[in-house]
């Protein structure tokens, strides 16, 4: 596992304040979902400052999304991922690029409620909150939960799982698809981890968010970071997630990306909402 990339530009006075908002890709089977995750940024009622497409090491998607917002919306920014393949470099050169106040990051194949970004943007009124995230929602591509899927497991699909902090409420850390954080978090604590969450390879690894936040209020114990579930996106799950098949490779990747994070930061801080997850 590599270190977290060098530090972006702290957030200047009179920076514009608003949410750059994060959207990383890398695959054209997920065109439409990208499209939809786009007009759902644009309707909001807190409108984004801008809207940052970052392409992970694909030359065709790239060139197909520059030509499909060549001409608009202009909050629309397409442009690659300029570290190595993965989620991590991706959501790096995102906040690296980011001029807003606010740095958001929606899953590709999800869309954000209109006001997503309003319930978002409030947590920030107390300025010793860090970082907000929100509730995701499965959207079942067959139309129904499957009966066999604990709510609980939620998460093997990247959404809000029972027994997750509900309303507003204090969290050891966001959970990436849905998750925001002031620009400036990154200036004191660096970027995401090279090494943990997707990589473009076969196993579904995740954990980079957690051990960010881990490694935020170790640099600022007096940090807030918040969970509001009036913050709602709705995250497509294709049938082959809805499979045992997944459920158990899944479950075994984030295995191994607890123990990435936990070698990161330490069992202790690492595993800490895990162990409370798992006894309760």
């Amino acid at each position: 596992m590599t270190g977290a990339p060098g530090l972006p530009e702290p957030v200047a006075e009179g920076s514009p304040r608003g949410f750059s908002v994060i959207v990383c890709v890398h695959t054209e089977e997920r065109w439409q979902d990208i499209l939809d995750a786009v007009a759902s940024l644009g309707a909001q009622s807190l409108p984004p400052l801008e809207i940052l497409l970052v392409v992970d090491h694909h030359p065709v998607l790239l060139e197909r999304l520059e030509h499909r917002f060549a001409d608009g919306p202009p909050q629309v920014r397409v442009m690659p991922n300029a570290g190595t393949r993965g989620l991590s470099a991706g959501r790096n050169t995102g906040v690296g690029a980011a001029r807003g106040e606010w740095v958001a990051f929606l899953d590709d194949d999800a869309v954000a409620d209109p006001d997503w970004l309003r319930h978002l943007a409030a947590g920030y009124a107390d300025p010793g909150v860090l970082a907000v995230g929100g509730r995701t929602e499965p959207r079942w591509e067959s139309g129904r939960r499957p009966g066999w899927f604990p709510e609980e497991f939620d998460w093997v699909v990247g959404c809000t799982y029972r027994g997750h902090p509900s309303g507003r409420a204090r969290v050891r850390n966001v959970l990436g698809g849905n998750a925001s954080f002031r620009r400036s978090a990154f200036g004191l604590a660096g970027g995401f981890a090279l090494g943990i969450g997707r990589d473009g390879g076969r196993q579904p690894l995740g954990g980079e968010e957690t051990e960010f936040c881990v490694r935020l209020t170790r640099v600022r114990p007096d940090a807030v970071l918040l969970v509001d579930d009036r913050a709602v996106i709705h995250h497509r799950v294709p049938r082959a997630r809805e499979r045992f098949a997944y459920f158990r490779s899944r479950t075994w990747a984030e295995g191994l990306s607890k123990a990435l994070v936990a070698r990161s930061v330490g069992a202790g801080a690492g595993l800490s909402s895990e162990r409370r997850h798992t006894t309760r």
